[in-house]
Parts: structure tokens; C-alpha cells; sequence
């Protein structure tokens, strides 16, 4: 959600803690690097390397963000889906900037890449999230793991609902429950690639959380299960391609760095591109950013002070670079609620490129939002008190659903 504040310190970009992705699956002891990296004096966020199929999945989607952005808008707009508040499809201008006024230098494909239709399930959906064809081992692996939340999560896909009970959950949460849309006529490689990479990710999220989850019960003194059941139980990622737009070529004055030249005005502020906000789910995976020309050539970062920035806990803000091999991972506040607060939700903004550089440079990228169900309960361990947890909109005992609306609604009224 949106965080209120005035200027803080901006400080040298600060190296994310590196995990191996082979330690995950392995069961190596990595308490200590999620300590540094999610603990109390952590940025709440890491990133892994060596993922298996990774580098090549990301070359694959990322161009698709360019390719979408540059059809012809009366194409885009077939995508675009009110009912679900612009959070299924495409979505240009529909959110605002930290000023008030209308975004339009970024644009988002927001898609489940688990299921098409959380209602409707078909064949071709992902019911097992913790599974991914590149990772041929973590079934293995996982298999020797007593997991509730593994037994659960099957349970959680096999509902039949009445037509009625179905027009309500959409009615309610269409963000959640509306179904997907896809180009499948003018980018044929789209879906394939976005479900694709959306589920790699999401795996290797939940081994992630499986780490998080003994680290936490390791000292809060709660049942192992209980993190990772969340996620494994979920069929609720939202995962976001996004497109942030070439700026405008300068003009002269600003190329030639005349004296008494002004930057333009979405340029004078940090965080242009994206406002200072916590994510309100448990993780989210990132993938470093693709810059592209107009030709939707690769071409190298313009400005090395873009990027993503995370506020750290003395208040500073500091660029957190992703290596382009790593699938960086962020805390979110539903797992700063289901962690009883020892894991914290995570600032953070995207600072805009600039300079004569940046100009005609696109910024594409592409973030994973694991979640848990609607109906899961967002409560904190026992024995931890909830005023200590306080986060967003959460209250004791509410749904992850209702917690969901709550922060929407702040949202769109505070942008309206």
C-alpha cells in the first residue's frame, strides 16, 4: 500500500544477499543469510541464483512487454478489463502517480499464471504451485517434507460452487476471481511465455517460503507448516508484466545542459515511476529489468541510478541492484502478519531513468505477487501481540480477501 513521508537519505546502491538456488532445494542451513537479508536489520529482500531454465524464460517473456505496449491502442484496449478495476489485462492510465495525476508512463499486464479461472478450473492449470518442470529435483525434494499445506492444497482447487455463490466471489473480488485475458492472436508466444515464467517463479517462491517458515518457527516456538502452508494451500498470484514507456526525446536546452534549463516535471521527483508503497501480499519475485530501444533491442541500463529502491530500517533509501541470473524476492504484509511481525514488509519505489541517454530507452520488466487465498485467515502466531504487528489495513481475524479490499479501497479513494 501507498506509505506517507517526507524526504528521506538516498545512500549507495546496497548488494541484495545472494542465495544459491541449490541450497533451497538442497536443505542446506541458511538461517543466517535469511537474518541478514529479512531480519530485523535486512533490507526484506534477497535473491536467488541459478535457477534452472531462468535466464532463458526471462529473455523469452520480457520483449512481449514491449511487443504488447507497441500494438495499436484500439488492439490494447480488446484487453482491458474494468469489472476487475484494470487488475486482469491491460492496464494504462488507470492508476495515478504520488502527485495525483493519471500514470501513463507505465503499463501492466496483470495475469494468474496458476489458473485462467479460479472458478472454472481446466487441464492446462497449475494446481500444484510448488512444482515446475525445470526444477525436475524439488518434487524429490519435497517429497520427504512433512508439509500440511501439501495435502491441503488440492483441497483448495476441488470446490464446486452454484452459479450464485460463483457471481458473488467475482462480485466481490474481481481482481482475484475474474478470468484471464491473452493475445493469443497478435502475440502468439505471450501466454505461454508469461504462465511460464509466472510459474517458475512462484515455485521457487515457495521453497523460498519453506525456509522462511523454519526460520520463523525456529524462533517464535510455532508448528513448522504454517508460512509455507499459505502459500502452497494459494491459488492467488497476480503477476504483473510491466512496460515502462520511452521518455521523449529532450529538448536542446536539456541536452546541452543549458544553465537555468528545468527538468521536467516528471523528472523532479524520485519516485516518478512508481511511489514509495509496501506490497500487501506474503512474497513477491522480481525479475531484473530489460531495457529496450524502439526496435525492441536489448540495450544496457542509460542510468545507473534507476532502479528499484528500498527504504532500510534507519530510514534510508538505497538502490537494490538485481543481478540479471538472480529472481530477487521482497516480504509482503501478509507475511509480516503470519510471521508475527519478525519478518517486515518491504518499502520500496522505482526511480525513473534519466538523462540525454535515457531517451527513446524502454524500461520492461516483470513481478510475481504471491498471495494467499482470499479466504485465508490473516492471523498472527499465538503469542505474539497483534498491536505489535500493526500493518496497512490489516485487522486481527480478517480474510486475506477482506484485508485485500480494505487496501484497494484506500488506494482508488485516495486516487480518485
Amino acid at each position: 500500500m501507498p506509505i506517507a513521508g517526507g524526504k528521506v537519505a538516498v545512500i549507495a546502491e546496497r548488494s541484495l544477499v545472494v542465495l544459491d538456488y541449490n541450497d533451497l532445494a538442497s536443505g542446506k542451513d541458511i538461517s543466517s543469510q535469511l537474518e541478514e537479508a529479512l531480519g530485523p536489520n535486512g533490507l526484506g529482500a534477497l535473491a536467488v541464483r541459478n535457477v534452472p531454465g531462468y535466464a532463458a524464460r526471462r529473455r523469452l517473456l520480457l520483449p512481449q512487454a514491449h511487443a504488447f505496449a507497441n500494438l495499436p491502442e484500439d488492439l490494447r484496449r480488446r484487453y482491458e478489463d474494468e469489472e476487475s478495476h484494470y487488475s486482469v489485462g491491460w492496464s494504462h492510465g488507470k492508476e495515478s502517480l504520488s502527485s495525483g495525476q493519471p500514470d501513463t508512463y507505465k503499463g501492466s499486464y496483470y495475469a494468474n499464471p496458476l489458473v485462467d479461472d479460479p472458478l472454472r478450473l481446466s487441464p492446462a492449470d497449475s494446481l500444484c504451485p510448488w512444482q515446475h518442470a525445470a526444477l525436475a529435483s524439488l518434487e524429490e525434494t519435497l517429497s520427504s517434507v512433512d508439509d500440511p499445506g501439501r495435502a491441503a492444497a488440492g483441497a483448495s482447487f476441488s470446490g464446486r460452487r452454484s452459479a450464485e455463490e460463483e457471481a458473488e466471489l467475482r462480485r466481490r473480488h474481481p481482481g482475484y476471481y475474474r478470468p484471464n485475458l491473452w493475445p493469443r492472436q497478435e502475440l502468439p508466444v505471450f501466454e505461454v511465455a508469461f504462465k511460464d515464467l509466472g510459474r517458475l517463479i512462484v515455485a521457487v517462491g515457495c521453497l523460498l517460503m519453506d525456509r522462511c517458515d523454519s526460520y520463523v518457527a525456529s524462533r517464535l516456538g510455532v508448528q513448522e507448516g504454517q508460512l509455507s502452508g499459505v502459500l502452497r494451500r494459494s491459488y492467488n498470484p497476480k503477476a504483473r508484466l510491466l512496460h515502462y514507456f520511452a521518455r521523449p526525446v529532450p529538448q536542446l536546452g536539456l541536452l546541452a545542459g543549458t544553465a537555468g534549463a528545468q527538468q521536467p516535471p516528471q523528472q523532479q521527483n524520485d519516485d516518478s515511476w512508481c511511489g514509495l508503497h509496501t506490497d500487501h501480499g506474503s512474497l513477491t519475485g522480481l525479475t531484473s529489468a530489460m531495457y529496450l530501444d524502439a526496435s525492441g533491442h536489448e540495450v544496457p541500463n542509460p542510468d545507473p541510478a534507476a532502479g528499484l529502491y528500498i527504504r532500510d530500517r534507519s530510514g534510508h533509501m538505497v538502490r537494490a541492484g538485481i543481478p540479471s541470473e538472480c529472481i530477487a524476492f521482497q516480504v509482503g504484509e501478509a507475511l509480516q502478519v503470519h510471521s508475527g511481525g519478525l519478518l517486515q514488509a518491504t518499502p520500496h519505489y522505482v526511480r525513473s531513468a534519466r538523462g540525454v541517454a535515457a531517451a527513446g530507452v524502454s524500461r520492461n520488466t516483470f513481478a510475481v505477487f504471491m498471495q494467499p487465498n482470499v479466504d485465508e485467515r490473516m492471523d498472527c502466531p499465538a503469542g505474539v501481540d497483534p498491536k505489535s504487528v500493526k500493518i496497512g489495513q490489516w485487522q486481527p481475524g480478517c480474510t486475506f480477501g477482506k484485508f485485500a479490499e480494505d487496501t484497494f479501497a484506500l488506494y482508488y479513494n485516495k486516487n480518485q
